[in-house]
């Protein structure tokens, strides 16, 4: 039986397409194994969105042929779609596939033999890339991610996702229902829906998101739903109000930002101004007052002045929201942020980042301090660490507790006390065995 090992960068929506992939090696008679084992094949998976994602790749792939040195390797996701050129330079890469036809390679890889020089490259254009594959996640960790979305409409100057996975298209509210019955069928407790823009969810007018979030609602054996991620002009009112009267769905929105200030979120071309993401925020308070509110934001843009980020630093101090995704400004090939005036010097933005940090810290102990003192119900994960173990409430507190294996993928009621020296939740030892399952 041939081996495979898989390496995934980037977001929550790749780990739900290399799970699926890994499940076409296994439908075909490999044994998949861990990264850091001997194996026939190694899948890693790019991102482009993240820091120097060729140097990343290029130290993945050494770190395979570490294992094997006669391995075949194998590069797919978003960096492959941008620089499959580069990526086929790298030593001991074989095969380069692109966006759409990642999905088709065991079709691709034959009978393992490795390159000689350049790696095959097979890529279409990212604009001629329309059709949707649906994936999810299994078996690596608790909570599954299912894809309901791909591709991106959006024009952010700073952004290259529709370069590397094309227009916006989705799946169908019945085949995403479909999958939900499937996975809950394996004994998944949590859903975490993913794609680039979730939000853009829909069929031009047939369905929209909405009409997915009530549809999934509905389906029996999974107890939570969680939304990875949506934009703030996406996130309507009747979502917002439906999570909170919702079976399924829990209080938990992540909502990018990028910045607190009018003036660069119009030179990023974001669809909204700060005045919307307080509406958005305040609704969500008024209605589901535990809500955990998560925040992404972007230091350093071009033309970003020392006013301009102050303006940001104060705007999201000010309101009430749980923690921050700070990343700081990279300029990237072929968006037009990079041809911007006014570039941050690497310090400035260094700087801006570790203050943003520092205050989502603040933010997410704030938090946390509100939720002590109350029952909260908990889904342990798999992992352990120094005799802990740890699993999140539906409003996205970690709480921590003494390692017992019977509470992984368990939802347990509990009752939040203290805040320990990394952070986590302390919970009551003393309830955890009389709480029902």
């Amino acid at each position: 039986m041939k081996k495979v090992a898989f390496y995934t960068l980037g977001c929550k929506l790749n780990y739900s397409e290399t799970s699926s992939i890994g499940r076409l090696f296994i439908d075909n008679g490999y044994e998949k194994v861990e990264f850091h084992e001997t194996a026939d094949i190694y899948v890693i998976n790019t991102c482009s969105v993240t820091d120097h994602a060729d140097k990343k790749c290029r130290k993945v792939v050494k770190e395979a042929l570490k294992h094997s040195p006669n391995a075949y390797v194998a590069i797919i996701g978003c960096y492959a779609q941008l620089k499959p050129q580069e990526i086929s330079e790298i030593p001991g890469v074989d095969i380069v596939l692109g966006a759409s036809e990642k999905f088709q390679l065991m079709d691709y890889i034959g009978n393992l033999s490795k390159q000689e020089g350049k790696a095959k490259i097979f890529q279409q254009e990212i604009t001629q890339v329309d059709s949707f594959v649906s994936s999810f996640s299994y078996g690596d960790r608790t909570r599954t991610f299912l894809k309901v979305q791909d591709g991106c409409d959006y024009s952010c100057t700073f952004c290259t996702i529709p370069l590397a996975r094309g227009a916006s298209r989705s799946d169908t509210v019945e085949n995403v229902v479909e999958n939900a019955k499937r996975i809950a069928e394996t004994g998944t407790k949590e859903i975490v829906l993913t794609g680039v823009n979730i939000g853009d969810f829909g069929d031009k007018g047939k369905y929209t998101f909405f009409d997915l979030v009530k549809a999934l609602d509905e389906v029996e054996g999974i107890d939570r739903f969680r939304i990875s991620s949506i934009e703030p002009n996406l996130l309507s009112d009747e979502i917002i109000e439906f999570v909170a009267r919702s079976k399924r769905f829990v209080p938990h929105f992540h909502i990018p930002l990028q910045s607190g200030s009018n003036k660069i979120l119009a030179a990023m071309r974001r669809r909204y101004k700060r005045e919307l993401y307080t509406e958005r925020v305040n609704k969500i308070r008024a209605i589901m007052p535990d809500a955990c509110i998560g925040v992404d934001v972007i230091v350093g843009f071009p033309g970003e002045t020392r006013e301009d980020f102050i303006d940001t630093y104060n705007f999201i101090n000010e309101m009430d929201i749980s923690y921050l995704h700070v990343f700081t400004y990279s300029e990237r090939e072929n968006t037009v942020a990079i041809e911007m005036k006014g570039a941050v010097p690497g310090s400035d933005r260094a700087e801006r980042n570790k203050m943003l940090t520092i205050l989502s810290e603040k933010k997410r102990r704030h938090f946390y301090e509100q939720q002590l003192g109350k029952e909260a119900v908990v889904l342990f994960e798999a992992d352990s660490k120094d005799g802990y173990m740890h699993g999140f409430t539906s409003n996205y507190v970690k709480v921590r507790a003494k390692y017992d294996p019977l509470l992984v993928n368990d939802l347990k009621e509990i009752k939040l006390i203290d805040i320990a020296e990394d952070g986590d939740v302390n919970i009551s030892e003393t309830e955890i065995l009389t709480i029902r399952n």
